[in-house]
């Protein structure tokens, strides 16, 4: 998640900020109270069998996706200059989702130690640790990353970014994720799909999940470009290294084949990302830090 805060960077304070809303105010003041109310409202409707099958997804999808998303409301408002378009939606969704997985862990390892009686307290919490741990990535970081994307979609707060219809299909897409996997046991029916499924899921996820970051970071990718053509006639960057740093991950091994050197490839382009973000920062004008970072980014180039 760091390594992808790179084109935009956001600040720690501010990632911070998302991950405390992901794990207090979304997971206890929000999420806990509303699952709890609307569980009851599936029983009611459907029954105590159709409640327990499929009441997790039905419920945790609407509340708790909603809940987290708040946060990047909050954030917006708090610093609407820091948080405009799809990919900071995506970044600061991820940090949300992930200060919500965080707490809720700790919360079902509690549960999980509490159970029969408190016997094999220790077994139990790691158990839950680890099963929750392995699926973490496919978990909430992942469901609020894509669907805070699709909510900044909507909001369309980046001149030409917005797209109501992508962002709505964007966030019902992390709802239907985050349903199919608290009702994974209803979807296998216990049969043999139970072993198949997760692996299944996981792998649609995470190929949505690149599907959307490469969309939203397009307009980040044109900005990347367009700060720093002005460099090629520097010297401190040259055409293989402005089409690695403001494209693709093709782009990038693209360049790490062509320097015969992934170690060197990787120094330069995250040097080139600082000076991008220097010259940003900077108002395009020749700053010491431009300066330090240009000077670094040409020494970097004359080693072998």
């Amino acid at each position: 998640m760091r390594h992808h805060n790179r084109f935009t960077a956001q600040p720690a304070s501010l990632l911070a900020t998302g991950f405390v809303w992901g794990g207090v105010a979304a997971t206890f003041w929000i999420a806990l109270p509303a699952n709890a109310a609307l569980l009851a409202v599936w029983a009611k409707i459907g029954g105590t069998s159709f409640a327990q099958t499929w009441g997790a997804g039905l419920t945790a999808p609407i509340n708790e996706e909603f809940a987290k998303a708040i946060g990047l409301v909050l954030l917006i408002g708090l610093a609407p200059r820091l948080v405009r378009s799809a990919y900071d939606g995506f970044i600061i969704g991820a940090f949300i989702g992930l200060g919500f997985q965080v707490f809720e862990d700790i919360l079902y390892v509690y549960n999980g130690a509490t159970q029969q009686y408190g016997v094999d307290q220790l077994g139990s919490s790691l158990r839950v640790f680890i099963v929750r741990g392995a699926a973490g990535i496919v978990s909430h970081a992942l469901f609020s990353a894509i669907f805070c994307a699709g909510l900044m979609w909507v909001l369309g707060r980046t001149r030409g970014e917005r797209n109501v219809v992508r962002g709505i299909l964007t966030m019902l897409m992390a709802m239907f994720f985050h349903f199919a996997w608290d009702d994974m046991g209803g979807l296998s029916n216990g049969g043999v799909w139970a072993g198949i499924l997760p692996f299944l899921i996981a792998a649609v996820e995470l190929t949505a999940l690149f599907y959307v970051l490469r969309h939203a970071a397009k307009h980040e990718r044109t900005w990347i470009r367009e700060l720093l053509t002005p460099e090629l006639a520097t010297g401190a960057v040259d055409p293989p290294l402005l089409d690695a740093v403001s494209g693709l991950h093709k782009d990038r091994k693209k360049y790490r084949k062509h320097l015969h050197s992934r170690r060197k490839a990787n120094h330069l382009m995250e040097a080139a990302s600082d000076l991008a973000q220097a010259i940003a920062q900077s108002n395009a004008t020749d700053s010491p830090a431009v300066t330090h970072t240009r000077a670094e980014l040409l020494r970097l180039h004359s080693k072998p």
